[in-house]
């Protein structure tokens, strides 16, 4: 095995840096998304990152989708169901949202993710989330509470929630159901599961994408929309929804959860390096509290109760 197959091999055992190198690319997705925010329409958005996506995935995928048909012809309402809710559906709407309501509301809606998952998990499968994990989601998310805010609570009095927040609601619904059900999804190659998904999330939204251009709504083309959009094709949705998948499959929809909360650290340290926003103190003490709450949720309570003796 050459070396660039056995690194690969030694990070797909490694969830913690799989889901930790998502929330990186996610966040990256989010900072570039705001540059072209008046150049691209939210659906051709969507419909062009999972069209891009699938000419990328489907040759490398051909040969395993083939051998896994029978597995996902026979989990077939669980994969359009993850196509239509993690691909077509979550993407689509939280491009709609962002379109309507601020960064910070934004922000503060995307990191309620992991109790939305904790809730999907308990009406699809009865899961419950343990105490260390809720404990943690709760320590990571109040680590969020003081990045968004610069250290002063009393900006969430200020907020008000308007159309494009209720549309983020429901795409990070959708995107929970999507994380819960990856725990049904069939055993089949994460090549068959992308090859599969994507191009199915990409036809389900191009109806869509028809609609919105008939309303007149057309992508402006720049060199700087070209150079987006093709990170956005590549890492943020076939490489982030691989190490994604990998990570959820070998740790839980409910310890992958907290995961959510990276991306205002990811972001901020982006804006630190790059937008010449300054460190300040509240950036240190959230970080310390959403890597304190992602470590405790990963603990189980018999790991907590070894640790008291």
């Amino acid at each position: 095995m050459s070396l660039l197959p056995r690194a690969f091999a030694w990070l797909f055992n490694r969830p913690y840096l799989l889901l930790a190198l998502t929330f990186l690319f996610w966040a990256i997705n989010i900072v570039l998304g705001r540059y072209v925010a008046g150049s691209i329409p939210p659906v051709a958005l969507a419909q062009v990152r999972w069209a891009g996506a699938s000419l990328i995935i489907l040759p490398f995928a051909w040969p395993h989708l083939k051998r896994d048909w029978p597995a996902i012809r026979g989990s077939l309402a669980i994969m359009l169901l993850l196509a239509a809710s993690g691909i077509g559906a979550y993407n689509t709407l939280a491009y709609y949202g962002l379109q309507y309501t601020e960064a910070l509301n934004g922000l503060l809606m995307q990191s309620i993710a992991p109790l939305v998952i904790g809730v999907w998990s308990l009406i699809l499968f009865r899961d419950r989330m343990t105490a260390p994990q809720i404990t943690g989601v709760c320590l990571s998310l109040s680590g969020v509470v003081l990045i968004i805010c610069r250290g002063d609570p009393m900006v969430l009095l200020h907020l008000t929630l308007n159309i494009g927040d209720i549309i983020m609601l429901l795409a990070i619904s959708c995107y929970g159901f999507y994380s819960a059900l990856l725990k049904k999804s069939p055993r089949i190659h994460y090549l068959s599961m992308l090859g599969f998904t994507i191009p199915a999330g990409a036809t389900m939204i191009l109806p869509f994408w028809i609609w919105e251009m008939a309303s007149g709504k057309f992508m402006h083309a720049t060199p700087l929309t070209f150079a987006v959009l093709a990170y956005v094709v590549v890492i943020p949705s076939v490489v982030a929804y691989m190490f994604f998948n990998r990570g959820v499959a070998l740790i839980g929809p409910n310890r992958a959860g907290p995961f959510f909360h990276l991306l205002p650290v990811f972001g901020s340290i982006i804006a630190i390096l790059f937008l010449g926003e300054q460190p300040r103190w509240y950036h240190g003490a959230g970080y310390a509290l959403i890597i304190g709450g992602i470590a405790l949720a990963q603990l189980s309570l018999s790991r907590i109760r070894a640790f008291g003796r």
